[in-house]
This record gives structure tokens, C-alpha cells and sequence, in this order.
């Protein structure tokens, strides 16, 4: 029983009253078929849900001891949740699933089998999603924004549905990111890593909690983390403004010089002028995000509070 690898399932919630038990069957039915191979733990971090998903938490811990779970004082956002809840899983390695079963946990054993041949990242890749032409298009384009200025590469169309080895947890841990993008953090660490296509299925229940707002929030988080393209394009365009008004200006001293009269624009000066401190607002708002990102290590921000744990010993609470 010992020399079997614990695999921990970790599971970020909030408001999935609707899903909670659909996915814990199947999360029971998977860790029968992989009995013979490893021990499998669920662990769920709720992100301070106002529905009945903790109440439904705290039944299922009552009554299987694989079933831990953390529950924050407050909505500290996806990303950080699914950090949080790396820190505390105890596996050799962590499997990250969301819990509408869009993701299939069955693919685990996939996943399983790269891991043992030595692969310590093992992502899936949506081959496809059911969602809106719209909604898929803006996603694809993100993923593309982000990978063409990112520093280092990040597999396009895949999400947060990965298995990790232990050596990467370790890695995060020492992570000060109080804002953290996990696909580009764990996409620049190196470590060997490979991709699985998959169908992604419909949400059981529910509603998304990831709209255009969030994914735009997410997909500034991914530009600002891991791309200095917008610091260094500040410089490059102040450069080129520079440049176009000294043409400018010689441009206008050469038509005074042969149209003594040539009128002055009022309207060109206007458009000018506020084009100016527009352009400046944007570098500013650049720099401002940065700085925010520099600030918020500075005052060592936590990534998450716990609030309440289930079957949890008070020395595992790691925020």
C-alpha cells in the first residue's frame, strides 16, 4: 500500500452546489479504477462560496477522510484559489480540475501513465470547447497575444486541467507573486512537459463564473507577469512620436518659410495636444501596472486566508 504514489486531486469551488456531488462520484468511481496504481486524495479550496457548497464539503469529509478542504475568508480570485490549494495538497503529484466536469477526471490515467515515463508537467489541450463562436474566438486570440509576447513559450488552448509532480509544487512555493498567472509560471519553469488533446464536455450545472471581464483580467495578469513587451513598446512609441514631431516640425518651418502666409491650424493643434497626453495616460497606466505588481510583493501580500479547513490538522495550514 505505502510504495503506491498519493495523487492528489485538487479542486477550486465557488457557488457549485449544482456539481459538488456529480463529481464526487466520479472522483470515487476513478480512484477504484486506479487502485491498483496510486492513492488518490480530494482536495477543495472554496473561495468563500455563498451557496452550499461548504455545507456539502463538510458532509463529504464527515464521511470520507480522502476529502479535504479549505475555505477562504473572503473571494481572493481563481487563480490564487487554485495556488492556495497546490500548498496544500500532499501528493507525489497534483491533478487541477475545475468542478464542472468539463474537464474529464478520467483522464487521469492518461496523465498518470506520462508522469511515471518522467514527465513532470502534463497539460491538457482543448481540442474543442462548447461555447459561443464569439466567446471561442476572443479566448483564441488572447492565447495567441499572450504566447507571441510572452518570454517564454505557453501552450496555446490549454487551461488550468493539468497534472504537476511534486517538484513543481516546490517550485511555486517559492513564488512571490501576489497576483500569480499559473500557466505562464508553470509554463517558464522548464521541467519536462507535454500536452494531451481532449474534447472538453458541457457544464453539468451551473453557470460560468468566467466572462469577458474575467478573461480580459486574466489575460492582462498573463501579459503583465511574463512579457516586457508593453514596458519596452512605451519606449519604442515615445520614440517614434519624438521622431514624427521633429519631422513635423521641420515640415511646418519649411512650408512657413515658403507660404508666408500659410494659416495657422487651431484644430490640428487640438487634435495634437490631446492626442499627447492620451498617449502619456497609456504609458502611464503601463507603468502603473508594473509598479502595482512591485508594490504588492513589497507589502508581501498573502495569496489566500483561510477561514475554516476539513480534515486538515492545524500545523498543514500553510496561508
Amino acid at each position: 500500500m505505502t510504495s503506491l504514489p498519493l495523487i492528489s486531486i485538487a479542486i477550486p469551488v465557488y457557488n457549485e452546489e449544482g456539481n459538488i456531488a456529480a463529481l464526487y462520484s466520479r472522483l470515487d468511481t476513478l480512484s477504484a479504477s486506479v487502485a491498483d496504481e496510486c492513492h488518490l486524495e480530494f482536495v477543495f479550496s472554496d473561495n468563500s462560496s455563498t451557496d452550499a457548497t461548504w455545507s456539502m464539503l463538510e458532509a463529504l469529509a464527515a464521511e470520507d477522510e480522502r476529502v479535504r478542504a479549505i475555505r477562504f475568508s473572503k473571494n481572493f480570485g481563481f487563480q490564487r484559489s487554485i495556488m492556495a490549494n497546490y500548498l496544500h495538497t500532499r501528493g507525489d503529484a497534483v491533478l487541477q480540475i475545475d468542478a464542472d466536469l468539463q474537464d474529464p477526471p478520467e483522464l487521469l490515467k492518461e496523465f498518470l501513465a506520462l508522469w511515471k515515463q518522467g514527465y513532470h508537467v502534463v497539460y491538457g489541450v482543448r481540442r474543442s470547447r462548447p461555447e459561443g463562436k464569439f466567446i471561442h474566438s476572443f479566448r483564441k486570440l488572447g492565447y495567441w497575444i499572450i504566447d507571441r509576447i510572452s518570454e517564454h513559450p505557453i501552450p496555446r488552448n490549454a487551461g488550468d486541467f493539468r497534472l504537476v509532480d511534486r517538484k513543481v509544487i516546490q517550485a511555486l512555493e517559492k513564488q512571490r507573486s501576489a497576483e500569480p498567472y499559473l500557466r505562464g509560471l508553470i509554463a517558464g519553469m522548464g521541467f519536462r512537459q507535454i500536452g494531451v488533446t481532449y474534447d472538453r464536455s458541457a457544464r453539468v450545472a451551473g453557470s460560468s463564473k468566467f466572462g469577458v471581464a474575467q478573461l480580459m483580467r486574466l489575460g492582462l495578469t498573463g501579459v503583465f507577469n511574463h512579457s516586457l513587451v508593453p514596458l519596452r513598446l512605451a519606449t519604442v512609441a515615445g520614440i517614434v512620436i519624438l521622431s514624427l514631431s521633429a519631422l513635423g516640425t521641420v515640415y511646418y518651418l519649411v512650408l512657413k518659410l515658403l507660404f508666408p502666409d500659410f494659416p495657422r491650424g487651431l484644430a490640428s493643434l487640438h487634435i495634437l495636444i490631446l492626442f499627447g497626453i492620451g498617449f502619456q495616460s497609456l504609458l502611464l497606466g503601463i507603468l502603473g501596472e508594473y509598479l502595482l505588481r512591485i508594490y504588492r510583493i513589497l507589502r508581501k501580500e498573502p495569496i489566500a486566508i483561510v477561514q475554516d479547513s476539513l480534515n486538515l490538522d492545524s500545523d498543514e495550514i500553510k496561508l
